[in-house]
Parts: C-alpha cells; sequence; structure tokens
C-alpha cells in the first residue's frame, strides 16, 4: 500500500489571485490594512483562521472572525463567477492519472476547508483520483501531523510507505512530524531553499518528474 498524499493551493492548483483578492476585500470590509501580498502568500496551507491571526497579529478576535467571514464571502463570490479560476499546474491531470494507472493510493491534506475543496476537484473532474481527503475542517491545521495520521489510516498505509508532496514548509514539517518523506515542490508559495531548509526529502521542478522520486523513495 503506497500513498502519496498531495497539497491542494499552489501544489495542484494556482488560486493565488483568489486569495489575495479574498483578503484584499476583507481587510477593506472590516476596516484594517492590509498586510501586503508576500505576508499572504506566506501563509497559504494554514487553516484560515490561523493564517488570519498570523497575517493581523494586533487584530482582536472579532476583528479576526468578521475577516474570516468576509474573505469567505469574497472567495465564494470570485470562485463562482469562473469555475476555472484555480488553474491546474501544468502536467498535474496527466500524472495523476499515470499513478492512478500505476497502483498508488493519492490523497489530499489541505487548509481549505472541505466544500472549497471538493469544489475544486469537481471544477477539474479531478475527485475520483484521490481515496482519502483531509482538510482544515477535520481537525489541527498545518504544520500538525493529524492530517497526514488520518489519510494513513483512511487506507491501512504505514509511514514509511507515504510521501506528502507540498509547495510550504508546513507541508514540511508536517510529514516530518507524521514520520512520512516529504516532498517540495519549486512552483508554490514558498521559496524551494526554504523548503529544503525545512528538511525536505526531495525537491520537484516539475510533476512529472515524481516518478523518479517513487522509485528511490520506495526501493
Amino acid at each position: 500500500m503506497k500513498l502519496i498524499v498531495f497539497d491542494c493551493d499552489g501544489t495542484l492548483v494556482d488560486g493565488q489571485h483568489l486569495i489575495l483578492d479574498a483578503m484584499q476585500s476583507a481587510s477593506k470590509v472590516c476596516q484594517i490594512s492590509y498586510p501586503g501580498d508576500d505576508a499572504v502568500r506566506q501563509i497559504v496551507g494554514l487553516s484560515l483562521m490561523e493564517a488570519i491571526e498570523i497575517c493581523y497579529p494586533d487584530a482582536t478576535t472579532e476583528i479576526c472572525l468578521g475577516l474570516k467571514d468576509a474573505f469567505v464571502a469574497r472567495f465564494q463570490e470570485l470562485r463562482l463567477r469562473d469555475e476555472d479560476n484555480e488553474p491546474l499546474s501544468d502536467g498535474v491531470l496527466e500524472v495523476l492519472e499515470q499513478l492512478n494507472s500505476d497502483g498508488y493510493i493519492l490523497g489530499i491534506a489541505t487548509g481549505k476547508s472541505t466544500r472549497g475543496l471538493i469544489s475544486t476537484l469537481n471544477n477539474h473532474g479531478l475527485r475520483d483520483h484521490f481515496l482519502t481527503l483531509n482538510t482544515a475542517d477535520d481537525g489541527p491545521g498545518k504544520p500538525h501531523p493529524s492530517m497526514l495520521l488520518n489519510a494513513m489510516k483512511d487506507v491501512g498505509a504505514r509511514p514509511e510507505n507515504t510521501i506528502m508532496v507540498g509547495d510550504t514548509t508546513y507541508d514540511i514539517h508536517m510529514a516530518l512530524a507524521a514520520k512520512v518523506r516529504a516532498v517540495g515542490v519549486s512552483w508554490g508559495y514558498h521559496d524551494p531553499d526554504k523548503l529544503v531548509a525545512a528538511g525536505a526529502h526531495y525537491m520537484l521542478d516539475h510533476i512529472s518528474h515524481i516518478r523518479k522520486i517513487l522509485d528511490e523513495a520506495f526501493l
């Protein structure tokens, strides 16, 4: 039983413009200074409330809750305008189909809500590719190992037969905490050097190169 768990935002899809727009809009609605695009990119992957608390460290709980509600409202509005607003990263569909064909079990661990993740997967026709889905709604968010531990439990995989693929240091730290191999990708939200420094066992410059890593990791 060989399990490959993928992050979603920044790894499988690029919804950067939606996230930045929604956070800017939430800041305006709540009349609080926007922390800037770079700051927001760094918290992609965390659960929404935790991300907001990091981006707005001086905000009260009430303001953070208001920001969360405003962010969700704007994000859903943007998503409804265009079903293709979170494009797949290059090569993702072909690689997922090949991994399924080769017998790998696939899963997702994401800071998205369950509703948001299902919407993204359905928009791209990907829902049937994944056997286990774990989101911010299911318990502690990244970098806590809970989502990976749940994924392994769902499918009966062991840590030595599991790989986590993601674009942020939160993904790498989660993988290490769960004692699984960590694979960083270079096309996401965190700088590749940060992923290596965080402890990534492997780095991917393109998702099609994952087969070489799997052959080495699962010897």
